[in-house]
């Protein structure tokens, strides 16, 4: 049995899977800004899911952040309470088992490649596009970490081909300006119309907008599928997905799905793109099924 728990900013989602079936899955409020009694909760969900199901599991967990291999600590997480902590060696401490930790972007991408959009595919890349735009790489069943475990992190580099109205482009929590997560994120996307209309609109509320005929919803929406056609297709040219599965909100907009693959041929350096567009199979349940399949069965057995 494996056990996957999603530490996410507002809950904690722990779900146990045999094979592909889910026997137990429990949730609980995130104790936000208090890192014992996180460590506190996802121990007691491990040991309640264990409860319900009567067997002991592998453990995996995604965190909105990675573990640093220089230091053994939590980095470049949003839940700012983890970051400088020694949550791998915490847990594996309370629990008396060897745990695994991946960036929850990396578990969205695990899940969706194992038996999820991408099933079967050879490389696979995850996008969650939401509050930020976190992802993940999945190769032949493995994900792809890196030396600096920053794998995926595509919302950290420049927007590719920026238009002159795109320079210097928006500031970013990480210090630089014009990174792909201001304009491709739902906060990027409300600001953009909020950019052209002076009004802060949600981005389901753009979205609603758009399909009514509002010419300034409908303009940014364009602008958004255009700009992640531009970004995904400097993903292409570097990495040459057989699949790119979208998770998050705003993979619930549906032209994308056209509209992006119709407007990336012409920055893929290639006469065809084969790579396929899809939404990913397990919506919001990626992340916590992802956790657990960061244990393979020969792994989940030692």
């Amino acid at each position: 049995m494996r056990i996957g728990i999603d530490l996410g900013g507002t809950k904690i989602e722990g779900i146990a899977l045999d094979g592909s079936r889910e026997r137990a899955r429990v949730r609980v409020e995130t104790p936000r800004d208090d890192y014992a009694a996180t460590v506190d909760a996802v121990v007691g969900l491990v040991r309640d899911l264990e409860a319900e199901s009567g067997e002991t599991g592998s453990v995996g967990v995604g965190i909105p952040g990675t573990m640093s291999p220089a230091t053994g600590l939590v980095k470049n997480a949003n839940s700012v309470w983890l970051i400088g902590r020694p949550l791998l060696g915490d847990l594996e401490r309370r629990l008396g088992r060897r745990v695994r930790i991946a960036n929850d972007a990396n578990c969205f991408a695990v899940s969706e490649a194992a038996d999820g959009a991408a099933a079967g595919a050879e490389v696979v890349f995850g996008v969650i596009l939401g509050t930020g735009t976190g992802a993940g790489i999945v190769v032949r069943g493995e994900v792809l970490v890196g030396p600096n475990a920053v794998a995926g992190e595509w919302g950290h580099n420049p927007l590719p081909w920026p238009r002159d109205d795109e320079r210097p482009g928006p500031a970013c929590y990480c210090g630089r300006a014009g990174c792909i997560e201001t304009f491709l994120s739902g906060p990027g996307l409300q600001a953009d119309y909020a950019r052209h209309t002076g009004e802060r609109c949600p981005p389901a509320d753009i979205v609603a907008r758009a399909r009514a005929g509002e010419p300034a919803a409908a303009g940014a929406l364009e602008r958004y599928e255009e700009r992640l056609a531009r970004g995904l297709a400097s993903i292409v040219n570097v990495l040459d997905p057989d699949v790119i599965v979208l998770g998050g909100g705003l993979s619930n907009i549906e032209r994308l799905y056209t509209q992006v693959p119709r407007l990336w041929s012409p920055y893929v350096f290639s006469d065809t793109v084969a790579t396929r567009l899809v939404r990913a199979r397990h919506g919001d349940a990626s992340g916590v099924r992802g956790a657990a399949w960061l244990w393979d069965e020969a792994a989940a057995g030692r």
